[in-house]
């Protein structure tokens, strides 16, 4: 198979899939993203935020002002640079997180059972590593 073809091919069995994991949130993809980058590398900036997340500046402030509003996010000077303004996740941003998740999660597990023998369980298990690996950025040299 050619890696065009199975580019195309590839992306078309994801859709439906990345679609129907998505509808189980009540966040954007986008906030969503947000909230874990703060989950996992502690308080950021917003032009970190939206380095790291690849969006514009101005959809990070607006994202950012929405998640302030749920009391999602909060955000405080630093203390060694005023001018900095830092954004951190609260308690209620992690719940929400982690609600996010499971919703997503809960599906994906009935899905696997109730559509997938053991050995497609197997086969799809094996492929977990090979796409992280097509997911890793590239090392800089």
């Amino acid at each position: 198979m050619s890696d065009p073809y199975l580019a195309a091919e590839f992306r078309s069995a994801l859709r439906p899939l990345v679609r129907r994991f998505n509808s189980e949130r009540t966040v954007s993809r986008g906030k969503s993203g947000i909230l874990n980058h703060l989950n996992e590398h502690g308080p950021a900036t917003a032009s970190e935020l939206a380095a790291s997340e690849r969006i514009t500046p101005q959809a990070v402030a607006m994202a950012l002002r929405e998640l302030e509003a749920l009391s999602y996010v909060a955000r405080s000077r630093d203390q060694a640079d005023r001018r900095k303004v830092g954004v951190q996740i609260t308690e209620q941003g992690l719940v929400a997180l982690e609600s996010e998740h499971a919703a997503g999660t809960r599906w994906l597990a009935g899905a696997l059972q109730e559509r997938l023998d053991e050995s497609e369980r197997a086969t799809l298990s094996s492929a977990v590593p090979v796409l992280r690996k097509l997911m890793q950025e590239p090392a800089d040299e």
